[in-house]
């Protein structure tokens, strides 16, 4: 029996594998837990990278100064998610879904290899350890989403729902990696911290291999559904000569920066790597525009997915600031002593992930709630109420930082932060979820791993920004943060402004290309 072919099961079967996690598909269950220990892992690192690389030299850092620290992670950051938009790509056109997500975990579990073992061999393999994780994760993120998105028939209102519950999976992940990696912080066990990501990581390995690969493949032949995420189109040759020549330009690249023959100004690479990423994005959409390959439906589409991809942008210049502007002013002007006992500032890092945790079902099942009822905002007004919400949350920090101002040396309330950050969440919920989901429903056929890579270009160029911002959390800069704060606020009820204006336009193109499709049919 060939992996395409349908087997014979009963209609209580049929019941159990389509309602077999919390009322939606069984095989979202594994991926919910690859996807969780995957997050876990880039958790683990992702709080302790900024206050590393700013510790000095004698207590285990690499004694960066703030802004050099919030570059370098924002190259991190940015290039892990851009690097979706090319593995994206080499899903759909060489690997295929399946084979791209094994690959990147590999590549992803070797770099916390590199990162642990830097202790020992220093700085260039840390920063090695850094890139595999970049590649990996490029080859990662856009496969396991376009898998859940396969998992719903068009007009499955649990499609959202759906999202949300595999975004519960990434936050687990974010919750357990903050409280632990937080704890090795305090105690100055910098590497200890980022090897934990790599238990994560080859626990997702595990999980990918030897379950949702299986619960996957049973569950397309039972529902007589073409695995798509199994293959790719074949449409290009040679592609692996051009993956080997591109890995060897970058090791050459590694090689002259590590010996100081090729400068590297981390500042000047943010900066102009948000440039590049805002040229790309527009070009590909400008291609795919004129191109004859697409019928109009299609561009109808791809005209919505830009615009959802440009309010993603602006949403995540704000909310990214959580590892850079957040993560410094909780370990420097936030008082952490909480009824005599002193938490460790990774640990705010963890609101996020645990908000998420006791609020996405309530939003999951508000949305399923509206759907029924025809009552469900769509995706424009949902990323504008997000875009509000975050606005919320940084009036707040404005407050924060005006409090150490006016308090003569006094450190400011942990409430702050948390008030803070539980708005963000509600911003997150809003938007991030739908944005996935959005993705995968609208995304021409053949096309589904490349919107998933723009969606995180998207992302991508959020966390430069957001680096930017964030480097400028210092002690000698503390008179500019309400400013700064204020800055985010205005720009964040401006932009949702503008998305509500563009709502109802922008759901009758989306109404029109449903109609296309079914007078198609």
């Amino acid at each position: 029996m060939s992996r395409d072919s349908k087997v014979n099961v009963s209609e209580a079967e049929l019941s159990a594998l389509d309602n077999g996690f919390m009322g939606h598909p069984k095989p979202l269950r594994p991926l919910f837990f690859t996807e969780m220990w995957e997050r876990f892992s880039y958790y683990s690192i992702r709080p302790l990278l900024v206050l590393f690389m700013v510790a000095t030299v004698g207590s285990g850092g690499f004694g960066f100064d703030e802004v050099t620290a919030s570059a370098i992670y924002g190259i991190f950051a940015g290039s892990l998610y851009l690097a979706a938009v090319p593995g994206g790509w080499l899903a759909d056109n060489w690997l295929g879904q399946e084979r791209a997500l094994w690959w990147g975990s590999v590549i992803i579990a070797l770099g916390h290899l590199c990162i642990a073992l830097s202790a020992i061999f220093g700085m260039t393999l840390f920063f090695v350890g850094l890139i595999c994780i970049v590649l990996g994760s490029g080859l990662f993120k856009t496969c396991i989403s376009v898998m859940v998105g396969a998992l719903y028939k068009k007009g499955d209102v649990r499609r959202d729902g759906g999202f949300t519950l595999f975004y519960m999976g990434i936050n687990i992940g974010a919750l357990l990696a903050a409280l632990i990696v937080g704890v090795f912080k305090e105690k100055g066990m910098w590497h200890a911290g980022f090897g934990v990501g790599g238990i994560g990581m080859l626990i997702s390995l595990l999980i990918y291999r030897f379950s949702a690969q299986k619960t996957l493949t049973h569950y397309a032949q039972a529902k007589n559904i073409k695995p798509e995420w199994e293959h790719a189109n074949d449409r290009y040759k040679n592609i692996g000569r051009w993956v080997i020549g591109f890995l060897v330009l970058l090791a050459t690249a590694v090689v002259l920066v590590a010996s100081g023959m090729l400068p590297f100004n981390p500042e000047m690479v943010a900066e102009y790597m948000t440039y590049i990423i805002a040229a790309v994005v527009i070009g590909y959409f400008a291609i795919m525009f004129v191109s004859p390959r697409l019928d109009k439906t299609d561009k109808l589409r791809l005209l919505t997915c830009f615009i959802l991809i440009i309010g993603s942008t602006l949403f995540w210049s704000s909310f990214e600031q959580q590892p850079t502007s957040f993560n410094l002013f909780a370990d420097r002007y936030t008082d952490l002593n909480v009824l005599g006992f002193e938490i460790p500032s990774i640990w705010f890092q963890s609101l996020n992930p645990l908000f998420i945790l006791l609020l996405a079902p309530i939003v999951s099942i508000v949305w399923i709630k509206l759907a029924n009822r025809g009552l469900e905002p769509n995706s424009m007004v949902k990323f504008a109420l997000g875009m509000l919400l975050t606005a919320a949350g940084f009036s707040l920090m404005i407050f924060a930082s005006k409090s150490i101002l006016t308090s003569d040396g006094a450190l400011a309330s942990p409430l702050w932060l948390v008030g803070s950050l539980l708005l963000l969440t509600l911003g997150e919920l809003a938007l991030s979820p739908v944005g996935l989901s959005a993705m995968t429903k609208l995304a021409p056929k053949g096309m589904q791993g490349q919107m998933m890579g723009l969606f995180f270009a998207s992302v991508a160029m959020g966390n430069l920004v957001a680096a930017f911002f964030g480097g400028h959390v210092s002690a000698d800069k503390i008179e500019g943060l309400p400013t700064l704060f204020t800055t985010m606020t205005v720009f964040l009820v401006v932009t949702a402004v503008v998305l509500l204006v563009l709502a109802k336009p922008i759901n009758n193109m989306l109404v029109k290309s449903e109609q296309a499709d079914k007078a198609a049919q």
